[in-house]
């Protein structure tokens, strides 16, 4: 059970990174991307084959990243002067295109060249020959504590923001019953999760297992990453994004680059992308052309819609409750309904394509989002 919840935790973080990247790209850019995994297919590739080459895994790691921003400037070069449907029909294109093309080139590995159709394996993982000392251990566990304590601390503070208070004439000045009610279930439920996450973590460090140190690299990259974001879209860079979303004429009206944001939000979220891909790739520790099929652009949409776009803390729910329905209808749905693998894993997306039809129709904006927030059907 342990290994099954740090395992859980290893993808949920990864996706939720993913799926930070596509909700700066869409949520508050208005960028619409149907090919999100073509950055992280860059990203996982990148990084694997440097890595068999002998380049530190952590900076084949930023180098991926690196490649996979790179990608972005391409697209949006060639797509961000022109109408916003051609840069959802071209991501389309990359993400399929990139896939063929792993697929069919050999793949330079060691001193010989092997087919893209095979995969890479037997590639460096993060800690994975780490044995570490008693204090290393505590130290790790140290590190994991510090996580759970911010996010904790961070959970309490975005619930107290949402209380109702109150001005002399006794009239509320921010905050709302049904926000505050909303605010403080998802607490809970995040605070159980971190609480378990965390628990298993200790046991999995002290124990060590080199998944509960990819665990801790995950978490540690995505806390990273979600704090500097955060920083990034309250500041006026920030606010001139969600400006474009809105009414990319009055940015431009008031002698904004806007071509130029755009760019930097399409970059920065397919470096992202990227990144996650690295971790993916140390995750599942072999990396294949169908490891990287649309699906996974799909279920990244999933994650932002089930949170709520433009909104961070939703994105991440919107991947722990992905990853929950997932493991959950794995572990339970063979028992309740008799289905060989191929159908069982086609009613799972049915049924995940029946709850956004009933989300759309209850809550357009998501768990967390608000109407304001959506450009869909701007």
């Amino acid at each position: 059970m342990v290994d099954y919840l740090v395992s859980l935790a290893i993808y949920t973080s990864i996706f939720a990174l993913f799926a930070l990247g596509l909700n700066l790209q869409w949520g508050f850019t208005g960028l619409v991307n149907f090919g999100h995994v073509a950055f992280m297919t860059v990203g996982a590739y990148t990084t694997v084959l440097l890595s068999l080459k002998g380049v530190p895994l952590f900076i084949a790691a930023l180098v991926g990243g690196g490649f996979a921003a790179i990608l972005g400037l391409i697209i949006g070069f060639s797509t961000l002067r022109l109408r916003e449907d051609y840069l959802s029909i071209v991501t389309i294109g990359v993400g399929e295109l990139i896939r063929l093309i792993v697929n069919n080139q050999d793949l330079p590995v060691g001193d010989k060249w092997i087919s893209g159709a095979f995969g890479l394996q037997s590639y460096p993982i993060p800690l994975a020959v780490f044995r570490p000392s008693l204090f290393s251990k505590f130290l790790m566990i140290g590190l994991l504590t510090i996580l759970a304590a911010i996010a904790l601390w961070q959970l309490f503070l975005w619930v107290k923001n949402a209380q109702p208070m109150l001005v002399g004439d006794g009239t509320r000045k921010i905050g709302s019953n049904q926000e505050l009610i909303s605010r403080l279930g998802v607490a809970v439920v995040f605070a159980i999760l971190s609480i378990s996450v965390y628990i298993s973590g200790v046991i999995s460090l002290y124990n060590y297992n080199p998944k509960s140190g990819l665990m801790l690299i995950s978490l540690i990259i995505l806390a990273l990453f979600f704090w500097r974001l955060e920083i990034l879209l309250r500041s006026p860079w920030g606010r001139i994004l969600k400006g474009i979303r809105e009414d990319e004429e009055v940015p431009k009206a008031l002698g904004k680059n806007v071509f130029a944001y755009k760019l930097q939000s399409l970059m920065l979220g397919g470096a992202a992308a990227g990144i996650a891909g690295a971790l993916f790739a140390w995750q599942i520790g072999a990396v294949y052309p169908d490891s990287f099929l649309p699906q996974a652009t799909f279920d990244c949409w999933v994650m932002v819609m089930l949170g709520g776009a433009g909104n961070n803390i939703g994105t991440i729910l919107g991947s722990v409750i992905f990853f929950a329905y997932d493991a959950l209808t794995r572990e339970f749905l063979p028992k309740i309904i008799p289905l060989d693998d191929a159908r069982l894993g086609a009613f799972r997306i049915m049924v995940i394509g029946l709850i956004l039809i009933v989300l759309m129709v209850w809550r357009p904006q998501g768990v967390l989002g608000k109407k304001e927030e959506l450009t869909l059907g701007k």
